[in-house]
């Protein structure tokens, strides 16, 4: 009985130890061995990129080939003997050390905590917690690495200047942090940012309620994984809230691209991957500079700017951007006619540098920055409010679909100017096609002219020479007489002369005297 009861005892002890398995002082992780979360989603263990030589601590999903690594511990100091163990010190902290014992990487908290242990969680996220109390000393989840899991959030605190970002691998094979960083930003509303060093990459546009106005195309699917809340402190957190699917997460690669990742029954599909046209980049167009996303992109300036750089501009540089063409004189305060108006652009990503003013509505934000000589534009925006621009309008984009409406402040000339613009071109096309159509009528007549003279000229020609062929075998009983001989016989066509005379009329007469001119100035031979 005794060995019965010994026998179960030591089967419940290694089903719990299997089941909710943890590192302590008394049981280090080494190589080779794993610890694994209760529902067996992930898996924490040692492990080589690429089969070098190096050795890094990571969580990644378990069972699924090839391994996709979601966090790794010592990503700057990796070990490279294999009796490197990862265990909780006497002071409750969680180290790294490598064969000869010496702390490669460490939690870099110490607690007044003598009985602590390290496990793995169901969301992926690694807990050092008191056994005592059962507080949480330390998590994963607050020292992110380039992969954003469920539940896991982005985090800005202004007032104490922490922060949680994704910071991308230096490559596929070398999890060192690389160039690239994902962060939000405490501004209201707050946005996200993709940094090259300290350069902006990529920009969401601000939040709005269930998503970023810089990915107005995105479906349902996309936006509810995520969630964005900002407390009375000013502290942002952005987080994925992806429900029911545990095998998804949102990762910044070494080549700076955010892509959202799903795993099927097929395997792994990417749902979503920004930036992905050339007009995502951070500042295109450069300042006043629009971003058309047409096939191919293309940058144009706004109405009333023109480019700061005619011939760069032309040659495809653009971030040189765009500069006023006419200067604002505002008249902000005064009650008489304004001598500014604004501009609508539709389906816009609206611009950085943006300033929250009211939750009023559009009308209101209209009137606010009309009698704001600062304001060069204003939007106003469902799920934010009035937003509105006191300076240059950076990294702006139109979409083809969705986005949000910009007004823009211009002088009003540069309406004006626009009405006569239209009436000169108006007017110089249809002088054009006035001259088109004159000069295409002149050309049908002397075509015409031309050919009517061409035929007369075939049809007297074709008659001279029937005359010229005709021989007096062609007409039995015609005799043919030269016309000299002709004037000789009748004395020059005297009227002595004429035979078989009778009484004529008036007009009998001047037809004969006018048959006898004819046969005066006719052809070389004439018939009787």
């Amino acid at each position: 009985m005794g060995m019965t009861r010994f026998a179960c005892f030591l089967l419940f002890t290694l089903f719990l130890s299997f089941s909710y398995a943890s590192i302590t002082k008394e049981s280090p992780l080494s190589i080779g061995q794993t610890l694994s979360s209760s529902n067996n989603v992930y898996e924490l263990g040692f492990f080589s990129p690429n089969n070098s030589q190096n050795m890094y601590v990571g969580i990644w999903f378990k069972g699924i080939i090839p391994r996709v690594v979601v966090w790794v511990a010592n990503r700057e100091n990796p070990v490279n003997d294999s009796t490197a163990n990862l265990a909780i010190s006497s002071s409750g902290s969680l180290l790294l050390f490598n064969g000869k014992h010496d702390v490669v990487w460490s939690i870099e908290e110490t607690f007044a905590s003598n009985w602590s242990r390290a496990e793995l969680s169901d969301s992926g996220n690694l807990l050092v917690i008191d056994q005592v109390s059962g507080r949480t000393l330390w998590q994963s989840f607050e020292h992110l690495g380039d992969t954003m899991l469920p539940y896991s959030s982005l985090m800005s605190n202004p007032a104490t200047g922490e922060k949680q970002v994704l910071t991308s691998w230096k490559s596929y094979t070398d999890p060192s942090p690389g160039e690239f960083v994902g962060l939000i930003t405490p501004q209201v509303p707050s946005q996200a940012f993709i940094m090259r060093g300290s350069k902006p990459y990529w920009r969401s546009g601000p939040w709005a309620k269930t998503k970023f106005t810089g990915l107005p195309l995105t479906d349902d699917s996309y936006r509810h994984p995520f969630s964005l809340q900002q407390d009375t402190n000013g502290s942002v957190y952005f987080s994925h809230i992806k429900r029911n699917f545990n095998r998804s997460f949102l990762v910044l690669t070494s080549e700076g691209s955010l892509k959202m990742t799903q795993h099927d029954a097929k395997g792994w599909v990417s749902k979503l991957e920004i930036p992905a046209n050339s007009c995502d980049f951070y500042g295109v167009c450069g300042p006043f500079g629009l971003c058309v996303m047409s096939i191919p992109p293309k940058c144009k300036c706004f109405k009333g700017f023109v480019p700061q750089y005619s011939e760069e501009w032309r040659r495809g540089n653009w971030t040189g951007g765009c500069v006023r063409r006419t200067e604002l004189h505002c008249q902000g305060n005064s009650t008489g006619k304004h001598v500014n108006v604004f501009h609508p652009v539709a389906n816009i990503k609206p611009p950085d540098f943006y300033k929250f003013v009211s939750s009023e509505g559009a009308e209101e934000c209209y009137q606010i920055c009309l009698h704001n000589c600062s304001c060069l534009a204003f939007a106003y925006i469902h799920g934010i409010g009035c937003l509105m621009w006191n300076q240059e309008l950076m990294d702006v984009v139109q979409f083809s679909a969705g986005g949000e409406l910009l007004s823009i402040r211009l002088a009003r000339s540069e309406m004006g100017g626009n009405k006569r613009k239209k009436i000169i071109t108006a007017s110089i096309v249809s002088l054009s096609l006035f001259v088109i159509m004159a000069s295409a009528a002149i050309g049908f007549w002397r075509y015409r002219v031309k050919h009517n003279v061409s035929a007369i000229i075939s049809r007297v020609a074709s008659q001279g020479a029937w005359k010229n062929d005709l021989t007096p075998q062609d007409v039995p009983g015609l005799q043919f007489f030269e016309l000299k001989t002709i004037e000789i016989a009748t004395n020059n066509f005297s009227l002595l002369n004429k035979l078989g005379q009778g009484k004529t009329t008036r007009w009998g007469r001047n037809c004969c005297e006018t048959s006898f001119k004819q046969l005066k100035t006719g052809q070389k031979g004439v018939h009787e």
